[in-house]
């Protein structure tokens, strides 16, 4: 094991990190000789002597406050939800040769590598535990041997041959072992310089399969990158591609106990368990793990992996570079996640995302493919997507009668199972109000009665009374020569995403809406409704199996986030968000290829007019906003025509709402032009 630790001049105190110039760091260290001169100590007596006052350096240093974010927990079992990566404390970064290479292969990717070590020393920062597996050396030393070869060669035969031959010169063969020993000081020296921009200290490490199987050297190994982790340094550790010899044909990842070091991806998976990582990435030039070759039609990208499922696979050929290919990483990823890593596989190499893919992975966003141990209870996302849409062609495909008679039988379940919707309603009331992470508003919403079912169901059943000609209706017929006609025809829009709040009677009224106009529908609700919105969807389900199409209305209970589900444009084909302005807004910016039915705050006013019908006048005021105050569209302004001031009507309405404990009344005295009223 070959190490070099390249340490900047910092001194760090608690909360600060100073840089110390040279001069500084050389009267530091004339000062401390003096000490131990006066002490009758020498430096080169140091290590022998005082072994306890070594020590008890060493432990005053690893103690030594950094700027941390809260980040523990118990190795031993990896993390099962992509949502849980933020809490990696101890992270291995691969990099592949495909990332760290040109696309001729002679050189490094500079700006890719620049920005991939940015992304490492913000989470470094963050005070995390970075480690670094990477390729490039035998790149970098063939640009270097290509150079002097070169120049080589063209002094020689301008000398010997003349200069008419010096287009003739071909490049010999370079051998993989002389590139890596002419390029691992180059690749080191810009790692350096790189980690330098952030005030970060880098340390290399080169190592081969043998320091991993003798006992005494992968201790060495070990102990060294824990003291190097606990001294703020990013270990950049590599193959020592100049002694390593050939990989040994019939070695492989076996068992836990048992890893041949042959790649750098059987590397990062024998380092990230040994050292106990939370999180390893591989970062390669695909996109994650296929079904089958990426080249392919029908390729699709494997959003989680689980063990087992290798014979769902077809791998194709490995990258351009490298020795490994997508069999040897996911190899390495179940034998890391056999010792309690996590893995996940990216692409590094694309330009759109390799400036913040590593942070994005951390930050649980769905990028390449996630290696799980726990498999969902069930369906994923995508399969409920292709499940909706199906199910939403069946439902089409249903004469309007048949979809009328699903939501009549959806507006009696309603009814029919009231208590145990209302016994559902009642255990996210408890959570929340325990827990007091909802405002009274949002309880009110949240609240379900026997009242608001009925009511609920009324407007289903108008729903469906209307929904007779939804579907295949003629808007607009033009004739455009004889026997020509072109019309315009209503048509599902295909499936449907609505996100909504914390409003449990949203469900069936969008789930009816859906089904009357023939559209495949996911849902996401809000946490806090997760019971009542369970036992909605399952009634929901039935009344859609009268007919058969029980799948069209899914309902997303994973752990997806909001922005993960705005980023499936081959599944969805309308998002419509149902809640507040920030949520809309929000969807709007999340949302990638997707149209989405936004909806601005909006107007809640009611103007009574000096002409208004006293009969209706209170009975309106009442009902927009005394029934539901609670309601998004509750009236927020009351504008009352000036000629009403002081009138039986006005003194009525004031009455009214003192009556039913309105405490604020908003009343505009509104002078109305002719010229508005046309």
């Amino acid at each position: 094991m070959l190490c070099q630790a390249a340490l900047s001049p910092l001194v760090r105190s608690p909360g600060w990190c100073f840089v110390l110039p040279p001069h500084a760091i050389a009267a530091i260290s004339r000062f401390l000789s003096s000490k131990l001169a006066a002490s009758s100590l020498s430096l080169r007596d140091l290590p022998h002597n005082t072994q306890s006052l070594r020590n008890e350096s060493i432990r005053r240093w690893s103690n030594i406050p950094f700027i941390t974010v809260p980040l523990s927990r118990a190795h031993g079992k990896s993390f099962a939800h992509r949502s849980e990566l933020k809490h990696a404390k101890r992270i291995v970064v691969k990099l592949g040769s495909a990332v760290v290479t040109r696309g001729d292969e002679c050189g490094l990717a500079l700006g890719r590598l620049a920005s991939i070590v940015e992304q490492v020393s913000v989470l470094q920062n963050q005070g995390r535990e970075m480690m670094i597996v990477t390729s490039g050396a035998v790149a970098f030393g063939k640009q270097r041997l290509r150079h002097e070869i070169l120049l080589s060669q063209s002094v020689r035969q301008a000398l010997h041959s003349g200069q008419s031959q010096l287009k003739d010169m071909a490049i010999p063969v370079l051998e993989a072992r002389a590139c890596a020993a002419a390029g691992q000081s180059g690749l080191m020296a810009l790692y350096e310089a790189m980690f330098t921009q952030y005030s970060i200290c880098a340390a290399q490490i080169l190592v081969t399969n043998l320091d991993f199987h003798d006992e005494q050297k992968r201790r060495n190994l070990n102990g060294t990158l824990h003291e190097l982790l606990r001294m703020n340094i990013v270990p950049i550790i590599n193959t020592n591609d100049a002694v390593v010899p050939p990989p040994e044909p019939n070695s492989d990842l076996q068992g836990v106990n048992v890893i041949s070091v042959k790649d750098n991806d059987s590397l990062a998976a024998r380092l990230a368990v040994e050292m106990k990582a939370d999180l390893l990435i591989v970062l390669s030039d695909v996109a994650g793990l296929f079904n089958s070759p990426p080249g392919s039609d029908d390729a699709k990208l494997i959003d989680i992996f689980y063990p087992g499922d290798q014979q769902s696979v077809t791998f194709g050929t490995k990258s351009r570079v490298g020795v490994g290919g997508m069999e040897a990483k996911v190899k390495a990823a179940l034998w890391a996640l056999q010792g309690g890593t996590s893995v996940v596989i990216a692409n590094g190499t694309h330009p759109k995302i390799s400036g913040h893919v590593i942070t994005d992975i951390v930050d649980g966003k769905k990028v390449g493919t996630f290696f799980s141990e726990v498999k969902p209870a069930g369906p994923t996302v995508e399969q409920q997507g292709e499940m909706s849409r199906a199910g939403g062609r069946t439902l089409a495909a249903l004469q309007p009668e048949q979809r009328a008679e699903i939501i009549y039988r959806l507006a009696d379940l309603l009814t029919d199972q009231r208590e145990e919707i209302l016994l559902a309603n009642k255990k996210d009331l408890e959570e929340a109000e325990n827990k007091g992470r909802l405002a009274l508003p949002l309880l009110k919403r949240l609240s379900l009665s026997t009242s608001k079912l009925n009511s609920l169901a009324i407007g289903l059943r108008q729903i469906a009374a209307s929904s007779q000609d939804s579907v295949g209706r003629v808007i607009r017929r033009t004739r455009i020569a004889k026997d020509l006609e072109l019309e315009q025809v209503t048509v599902p829009i295909g499936v449907l995403l609505v996100i909504f709040e914390s409003r449990p009677d949203c469900l069936p009224q969008v789930s009816a809406l859906a089904i009357a106009s023939g559209n495949g529908l996911l849902l996401k609700g809000g946490k806090e409704a997760a019971y009542s919105n369970q036992i909605l969807h399952h009634l929901t389900q039935e009344a859609l199996s009268i007919h058969g199409v029980k799948d069209a209305v899914q309902l997303v209970n994973t752990r997806e986030e909001v922005e993960d589900l705005c980023r499936l444009d081959k599944l969805i084909d309308l998002i419509i968000p149902r809640g507040s302005s920030q949520l809309v807004r929000n969807i709007q910016k999340a949302a990638k290829g997707i149209p989405v039915m936004g909806h601005s705050e909006g107007i809640c006013h009611v103007y009574v007019d000096v002409d208004a019908s006293v009969e209706k006048v209170t009975r309106i005021i009442r009902d927009s906003k005394c029934e539901y105050p609670a309601a998004c569209n509750a009236l927020e302004t009351l504008l009352i025509h000036r000629d009403l001031l002081r009138t039986p009507l006005f003194d009525q309405i004031i009455d009214m709402l003192r009556v039913e404990q309105v405490s604020h009344v908003y009343l505009c005295f509104l002078l109305v032009l002719i010229c508005l009223l046309v």
